[in-house]
């Protein structure tokens, strides 16, 4: 399965069982956000070194509601703390690794 080229095709595959083989780990981890497993979407970002993960590991843990936690890997991803909705980061997020994958 291809890669989603925006939002509103992954959320799409949201329905599926699993995110496609295919897709770019990260992609994966916001795949598993957006289905309620934080875990499995923690456990593909959490050791990675790459700014994105890092920011996609910002937002598990704001999320979460571990504050300090989340301004710690905003920090290390060279992001400032967002104050927009958790659904709109995500959308945010998801465009992002689209975009950088195309």
């Amino acid at each position: 399965m291809k890669t989603p080229i925006n939002y509103n095709g992954f959320l799409k595959m949201t329905t599926n069982e699993s995110p496609p083989d295919n897709w770019p780990k990260l992609l994966k981890a916001l795949w598993y956000d957006a289905t309620g497993n934080w875990q499995a979407a923690h456990k593909i970002v959490d050791g990675r070194e790459d700014a994105m993960a890092k920011w996609i590991h910002a937002y598990l843990h704001r999320k979460e509601g571990d504050q300090w936690n989340a301004a710690y890997w905003y920090r290390q991803a060279g992001r400032s703390m967002t104050t927009i909705s958790l659904a709109d980061e995500h959308q945010e997020i998801v465009e992002h690794v689209i975009q950088s994958t195309a």
